[in-house]
């Protein structure tokens, strides 16, 4: 057929020749098969055979061809794939490329082995979209009739190129028959991922769980991978239930806990702060058999860190050493980021010099913790050391930021807004914590107008604000004492509608009680409940004081009466306030039943649980006020102090 078909166009024009030797080794390589079917078609020689081929139409025709004689291996598959990138470059559509094929007499496409192979061949080169294409395609124009085989590659790409087609491949699971192994595969792997990734906007737990039930009815079982991967699927998001579930179906199958399974949940119930389940499945796996690798004691050592329980932590730590395993890149990071904030700042030191005798070669993260450590510490001596060592690393935007950051905090402002230039002068694109640097570096540097300029900038062109922006410009406002300035951006928040969290509406709620404006803070805190954002401890706490000093004490009842509720702890300033104002006022006693209240639900200190037990006591006015006087004059520095300085910490704890 092939030799008819050349003699038929020997007459079309220019380029016959070179047609002609090709189409002979095309048509010599057919009569080789014919003959000869139980040899096989060596995938070298077909490499040899493609290359040769003058034609890319002329190399997929005979590419085709040969499926219906042989399976073709992995390495064949990946041959053909540049030849179908530089068609597909060239005519841009599966049709076209199909309509190509057919003018050079290719009969291979109405052969179902053929047309499974070209499907396979554009799902092997990650061309999705033109999958879908060439299955409606041959459907259409070649009579191709899917098999399971067919189904289940368009399912998968159909998962693969987003979740809005989620339906539409559930669907087609559906009607799949009959549906095989590598059908549920499938689904679960692709369901799982969309849970994992947080991509999705539908449930698909039903589905999962569905999917699963009808898997085990065929008779198949999930593989050890497939059991981890959903595994890992049901703790992320929390379903403890189906992952109870899951851990009894595999008892039952008689399937091992591998170290990985045992890993993830340990992980997740560190995540989820339940550190006692965690360690008792720690003791678990060892009982089991199963020796913890690193992975399992980084989750462990961090979560005892968090938890504020070092001695465990390092007993775990140590335990982990006399097993001979040794702390990699991401164990070191997370020892020097935990002793950091545990206030052990030269042991996190001691870790990052400990690495290169350990051969690990520190990463953009590390320094980053480093940059951490050195600005909890103050030895911003070491910043220049830092930077120099850090040269060799590929340094990120996160690097980048931290280190912005920490020259502002090392009162080197006008360095930090050159280094910012500098991010941008070498292609760095700044993200929200890139601008908040700038906006503290500008503020540090007293250039307060323009630090206002750059925000309205920022915020007016991005179209997903952050209230991390607004939180760190009020903040820096109010430290260098511009307070008007600091009203006027939470006010231009406020009137446009941006996403302010908790931290930024505390930090707008001091701004206006610095400037004496109380009643537009009273407006503000109303509406901050209203968004269904719920008040910190230091935001209570400092509108308790402002209505303290301003003797308001309908509310300072009313703020007393929400911390009780909300379980706010008093502090010692506002305590002794409190009582101080409430003695001279008809109000005394419902004041002192609100603080008796909150003794009983232990949300006073002990040093005021003592002054309260004394005022209670039978004793002389006169006694109640020299006591309450000496006690003031101990703390009339943190009482007449503003109290916006504990949002200190919690507003640079965001950047």
């Amino acid at each position: 057929m092939i030799w008819s078909w050349l003699w038929r166009r020997k007459g079309t024009g220019a380029g016959i020749g070179w047609r002609l030797r090709a189409v002979q080794c095309h048509s010599s390589s057919a009569g080789w098969c014919g003959q000869r079917q139980k040899q096989k078609v060596n995938s070298q020689s077909l490499k040899r055979t493609v290359s040769r081929c003058p034609s890319d139409l002329i190399a997929l025709s005979f590419f085709l061809w040969t499926a219906q004689r042989r399976r073709h291996h992995l390495l064949a598959l990946d041959h053909i794939v540049t030849v179908l990138r530089r068609l597909t470059h060239r005519y841009n559509t599966v049709s076209a490329i199909l309509s190509e094929l057919e003018s050079i007499g290719c009969a291979s496409l109405r052969n179902p082995k053929s047309q499974l192979v070209l499907l396979r061949v554009y799902w092997r080169a990650g061309m999705y979209d033109m999958v879908v294409e060439a299955y409606e395609q041959m459907q259409g124009a070649y009579g191709f009739v899917p098999d399971t085989f067919a189904r289940n590659l368009l399912m998968d790409v159909l998962f693969r190129t987003g979740h809005s087609h989620v339906a539409a491949s559930l669907s087609l699971f559906d009607h799949t028959h009959p549906p095989n192994f590598f059908t549920f595969n499938i689904a679960l792997f692709h369901l799982s991922n969309f849970n994992l990734k947080k991509r999705h906007t539908h449930n698909t737990l039903p589905y999962i769980s569905s999917i699963l039930r009808l898997m085990l009815r065929a008779g198949y079982s999930p593989s050890p991978l497939t059991f981890r991967m959903l595994l890992n699927c049901f703790c992320n998001i929390n379903a403890l239930p189906q992952a109870y579930q899951l851990l009894a179906l595999m008892i039952v199958l008689g399937i091992n806990f591998s170290v990985n399974i045992w890993t993830i949940l340990i992980h997740n119930y560190c995540k989820l702060g339940r550190l006692h389940l965690a360690t008792n499945l720690f003791h678990n796996m060892i009982q089991t058999g199963c020796s913890p690798n690193v992975v399992t004691y980084t989750s462990l050592f961090k979560a005892f860190m968090q938890s504020n329980m070092p001695t465990h932590a390092f007993h775990l730590f140590n335990v982990m050493l006399s097993t001979g395993l040794i702390p990699d890149l991401v164990l070191s990071n997370v020892l020097i980021d935990c002793l950091s904030k545990a206030g052990r700042c030269r042991d996190a030191l001691r870790v990052f010099f400990s690495l290169s005798s350990l051969n690990i070669k520190p990463d953009s993260y590390t320094f980053t913790s480093l940059l951490s450590t050195i600005c909890r510490s103050r030895m911003f001596y070491l910043l220049p050391k830092l930077v120099l060592v850090s040269r060799h690393i590929d340094t990120d935007l996160v690097f980048c930021n931290a280190l912005l950051s920490s020259l502002t905090k090392a009162d080197v402002p006008s360095i930090a807004i050159g280094f910012y230039d500098y991010m941008v002068d070498v292609g760095f694109v700044p993200d929200k914590y890139s601008f908040a640097g700038l906006l503290s570096a500008l503020c540090a540097a007293g250039r307060v107008d323009e630090a206002v300029n750059v925000y309205h900038v920022v915020v007016m062109s991005s179209h997903d604000t952050d209230a991390h922006l607004h939180t760190v410009i009020t903040g820096a406002l109010i430290k260098f004492g511009k307070y008007h300035k600091a009203v006027n951006v939470t006010r231009l928040a406020v009137m446009n509608r941006y996403p302010l969290d908790s931290v930024a509406y505390s930090v707008g709620l001091c701004a206006l009680l610095r400037d004496g404006r109380t009643q537009e803070a009273c407006t503000l805190y109303y509406r901050m409940k209203d968004n269904g954002l719920k008040p910190s401890v230091h935001t209570y706490n400092m509108m308790f004081f402002t209505f303290c000093k301003e003797r308001d004490f309908p509310m300072m009842k009313q703020i007393l009466h929400e911390m009780i509720e909300s379980g706010i702890q008093l502090t010692d300033r506002n305590f002794f306030s409190s009582c101080k104002y409430a003695c001279r006022s008809d109000i005394y006693l419902s004041v002192l039943k609100l603080l008796a209240e909150m003794r009983d639900l232990r949300l006073l200190s002990a040093k005021a649980l003592h002054a309260l037990d004394f005022v209670r006591n039978d004793v002389g006015v006169q006694a109640k006020h020299k006591h309450q006087a000496e006690v003031n004059t101990e703390w009339s520095p943190i009482l007449y102090s503003s109290s916006s300085e504990d949002l200190s910490d919690v507003a640079a704890s965001v950047g």
